[in-house]
């Protein structure tokens, strides 16, 4: 069974030979932890890969995101970074007018349009590895960077009408970039926006069903209009809008499973694939071994329904490597393949 067969079958819950495999290490974990990453990538095949992008027209930014001091992003927001291998936040957003007439200073990345379909065809033809599309919309935290968090929970609240036309830009920019995503051989496209506290959503459930889901519903319905899945990641407690994901049809979530309680999540259970994870917070940082692989059983027992789930996990700041490696050897064992 390829990778590419591994990941549909585990979409559409028709049993897959193993859950496909997907590691995330992010810069720190390559920088503090080289040797082990040179391992786990040995030692296990890798189901899913990103589709080479090359632009016609460079995007513009300017620094190292991942380094301390000054980066600027693509849209022109200002992010400062005070520590290796992660990244910096904004502290004086571009957007300041109290009715946001001073959108027209932002310069959304037209760039991203410039990719050149027949290269992605090509790396498509040549793999047989489930392709993502390498860029992910997520136009509630693109607010955040352009006005800041706080000032932006100000507009919601007050139904600002400036935001709600940089929303529906914005919106409109992100369906072009879908669409042409959608036009080529990738397998599924992406997107991402982080909603959730520790233990809530970041805004009331019904503002978020009446302003961000029918976003979300047209970048579903542009993929599965050209026959591709979708994928979203999403990180906090995000169980009230979850069955909204799920009814909206989106594909595959990574979310934080552990944060909302796998028993919560069982009524979703081959409905949507749960792409990961592992609890970063706790787990991968602090448990051993044995509590790793108990915890990805747990996983399995809940969640799993001839597919329906994928074996993602994060390698990223605090995690111990060994319980990185722990998480994939554990999804060997439940899945009887070693």
């Amino acid at each position: 069974m390829t990778s590419r067969e591994r990941v549909y079958r585990t979409l559409e819950f028709r049993g897959p030979d193993r859950a496909p495999r997907q590691l995330w290490a992010l810069p720190w974990a390559r920088t503090n932890y080289p040797e082990m990453i040179d391992k786990i990538n040995r030692d296990f095949e890798w189901d899913m890969v990103s589709a080479p992008a090359v632009y016609a027209e460079r995007p513009v930014t300017s620094g190292d995101q991942y380094k301390p001091g000054t980066y600027i992003d693509d849209w022109g927001c200002v992010f400062e970074n005070i520590q290796d291998g992660v990244i910096g936040e904004v502290k004086n957003p571009i957007v300041t007018g109290e009715n946001w007439e001073d959108f027209g200073k932002v310069r959304i990345p037209r760039e991203y349009l410039t990719f050149g379909a027949e290269s992605v065809n090509a790396f498509c033809a040549a793999t047989d590895k489930f392709v993502l599309m390498p860029i992910t919309p997520r136009p509630f935290e693109q607010m955040q960077f352009l006005r800041g968090t706080e000032q932006l929970f100000i507009d919601l609240a007050t139904g600002n009408e400036g935001m709600k036309r940089a929303v529906a830009e914005i919106h409109a920019f992100y369906c072009e970039l879908m669409e042409r995503w959608a036009r080529t051989d990738v397998d599924a496209l992406s997107i991402m926006d982080d909603w959730g506290t520790q233990w809530n959503l970041l805004i009331n459930p019904a503002m978020w069903r009446e302003i961000f889901l029918p976003l979300y519903r047209d970048y579903i319905s542009i993929a599965h209009a050209r026959g591709k899945k979708i994928f979203m990641h999403s990180d906090g407690h995000i169980l009230q809008i979850l069955g909204d994901l799920v009814d909206a049809g989106l594909d595959a979530i990574n979310s934080q499973i552990f944060c909302m309680g796998l028993d919560n999540l069982q009524k979703y259970a081959g409905k949507i694939t749960f792409w990961g994870e592992i609890d970063r917070q706790w787990i991968l940082p602090y448990w051993t071994g044995d509590e790793v692989a108990s915890a990805v059983r747990q996983v399995y027992e809940k969640l799993w329904r001839d597919g329906g789930c994928i074996a993602q996990c994060e390698f990223g700041i605090g995690a111990n490597p060994e319980n990185v490696y722990a998480v994939f050897e554990a999804w060997d064992k439940v899945m009887r393949i070693v």
